[in-house]
C-alpha cells in the first residue's frame, strides 16, 4: 500500500482507496494514519524520495526507476515516536500557558501595587519653594509638550523643591540630574534651576517618546536608566528604589492632577 504522489508510477492500491502526498512534515503523520488503520502491529513503513523531491511511504518495498529510500521503520516506532511528539507538543504548550499565567498575575499584581493612594498636599516650606520654581516648571513643560503636573510630581519625589539638592550618588538639583544627562541634554550650568528644569523636562520627553508614552516606563527609565528598562523587556526594573520611585512620583502626579481640578 503507498502513499504516493504521482499515479504514472507503478501502483499499489492505496489505503482505502486514497492516494495522498503532502509535504515531508505533514506526510509522515498522514502516512502514519494510512498505515497503522491497516495494520498496526507488525506493519513496517518505507519512507522514498522521488528525483524532484517527492514523498512516498509504502507498507511494501517498492521498486519503481527513481525513488531513493530515505528509511524503514516498524509501524510501532512510528507510533511510539508520533506519541512521544504529542507529549513534546503538550508539554510546551503547558510551558507557555504557565507563562501566560504568572504574567498575568504579575501584572495584576503592579496594577494593585499602583493604585491610586490619598497623599498629603504641599504645604509649608515646600509650598513657597513650589510657587517659586511654579513659573519656570510651566514654562519648560509647554516647550517639551509636558504637563506641567508631571514635572512638579518628579521635582517634589527627587528634591522636594529644594534647588541645591544633592544625592550621594551625584545627582543635582531640582531634578536631580547627573553630571552625565545634564551634558547629555546641554545643561551648562546644572544648579542653574532654569536650566536644571529645562534638562530634566527634555529627559523626561525622550523617556516618554522612548516608551510610546508609557509614563511608568519613562519615570523608571528617569530613576534606573533607560538601558535598565530595556534590559528588562521594557517592564520596570525589578528594583526596589525604582519601584518606589514610580509608585511616588505617581501618587504625586495624582495628587496634583486632582488639585488642578479642585
Amino acid at each position: 500500500m503507498v502513499a504516493k504522489a504521482r499515479p504514472s508510477l507503478s501502483a499499489k492500491a492505496c489505503v482505502g482507496g486514497v492516494r495522498r502526498w503532502c509535504s515531508a512534515a505533514g506526510l509522515v503523520a498522514s502516512s502514519l494514519v494510512l498505515v497503522l488503520a491497516t495494520n498496526p502491529v507488525s506493519a513496517d513503513v518505507f519512507k522514498y524520495i522521488d528525483q524532484h523531491g517527492n514523498v512516498f511511504f509504502s507498507d511494501e518495498p517498492l521498486t519503481s526507476t527513481g525513488l531513493k529510500l530515505e528509511w524503514k521503520r516498524t509501524a510501532t516506532r512510528l507510533a511510539a515516536q508520533n506519541r512521544e511528539q504529542s507529549e513534546s507538543i503538550r508539554r510546551k504548550q503547558a510551558e507557555v500557558n504557565a507563562r501566560l499565567k504568572a504574567r498575568s498575575e504579575a501584572e495584576a499584581a503592579v496594577a494593585e501595587v499602583y493604585e491610586r493612594r490619598p497623599v498629603a498636599p504641599v504645604s509649608g516650606s515646600m509650598w513657597v519653594r513650589r510657587t517659586r520654581f511654579q513659573p519656570l516648571i510651566e514654562s519648560a513643560a509647554r516647550r517639551h509638550g509636558l504637563v506641567p503636573e508631571l514635572l512638579h510630581a518628579v521635582i517634589r519625589t527627587e528634591s522636594a523643591y529644594k534647588p541645591n539638592a544633592l544625592s550621594h550618588a551625584g545627582a543635582c538639583g531640582l531634578m536631580q540630574l547627573m553630571p552625565g544627562t545634564a551634558e547629555r541634554f546641554r545643561v551648562t550650568e546644572i544648579w542653574d534651576p532654569a536650566q536644571n528644569i529645562e534638562g530634566g523636562a527634555a529627559y523626561l520627553r525622550f523617556l516618554l517618546d522612548l516608551f510610546d508614552n508609557d509614563i511608568r516606563l519613562a519615570l523608571a527609565g528617569y530613576n534606573a536608566g533607560e538601558g535598565a528598562v530595556k534590559r528588562y523587556g521594557n517592564q520596570i526594573p525589578p528594583y526596589p528604589e525604582t519601584q518606589n520611585y514610580v509608585r511616588k512620583v505617581l501618587q504625586f502626579l495624582w495628587a496634583e492632577e486632582e488639585s488642578r481640578q479642585s
